[in-house]
């Protein structure tokens, strides 16, 4: 966070040439900012910030927070996904308090997201845009900013532990089906085919998100 305080400045001549000094965040005014989707988070420890001698207030603290989004599962497991970070603070109009905007460019701050994005797990971090817009809420327009990310499911462990499987158990059921067997093996092996058909449901339903309105297809099947 950076913002300017015109009655924060000095001449650094006056002061050893002192330019830049640290405080604690308690001791200087700062704008309440709130982010929309919010479920939860918690703070850190690094309570300070730093103050230019030009009035510059720059604070950089890292936050934990858990955020609510909608997901559309339909293409599950090749299914991308689109979540917002809205960032407002509804206690100053933006006509005359608080105008928030970006200080980089979305190409910086993906570039950025993508090098603190370390974990190989699920899902791959594949775009970040921001959206600056004006909010009317009880008749005042307020300042938000609007982070959209954009993240790919890795589906390389769906395809070999539900795909692949559940391919394969109906393409031998049709060759059952067709062979030359028995009318009892036959009825044997397709109730073993239903069982592992049960199965496979129950680890997808097991796995899939119930935040979705529509189905993915490959539960449909």
């Amino acid at each position: 966070q950076e913002r300017k305080n015109t009655l924060a400045t000095w001449d650094p001549q006056d002061f050893c040439n002192i330019s830049k000094v640290v405080l604690p965040t308690d001791t200087y005014w700062s704008p309440g900012i709130f982010i929309l989707e919010r479920v939860n988070g918690q703070n850190s420890n690094l309570d300070y910030t730093s103050v230019m001698c030009n009035g510059s207030f720059n604070s950089t603290q890292p936050f934990q927070v858990t955020l609510t989004c909608s997901l559309v599962i339909l293409k599950f497991p090749f299914d991308t996904q689109r979540c917002n970070l809205s960032i407002a603070s509804f206690l100053f109009p933006a006509v005359t308090d608080l105008v928030m905007k970006t200080r980089r460019t979305p190409a910086e701050m993906m570039k950025d997201s993508q090098s603190c994005f370390l974990t190989g797990g699920e899902w791959k971090f594949t775009n970040l845009s921001v959206i600056e817009y004006i909010e009317e809420l009880d008749n005042r327009d307020f300042s938000v900013v609007t982070y959209v990310i954009s993240m790919q499911r890795r589906p390389t462990l769906y395809v070999l532990n539900l795909i692949l499987p559940m391919c394969a158990l109906y393409l031998l059921d049709m060759a059952v089906l067709f062979g030359p067997s028995s009318l009892e093996e036959k009825i044997s092996f397709q109730i073993a085919i239903v069982l592992g058909s049960s199965m496979s449901a129950v680890i997808l339903n097991n796995t899939l998100p119930t935040s979705s309105d529509k189905p993915p297809v490959i539960g449909t099947l």
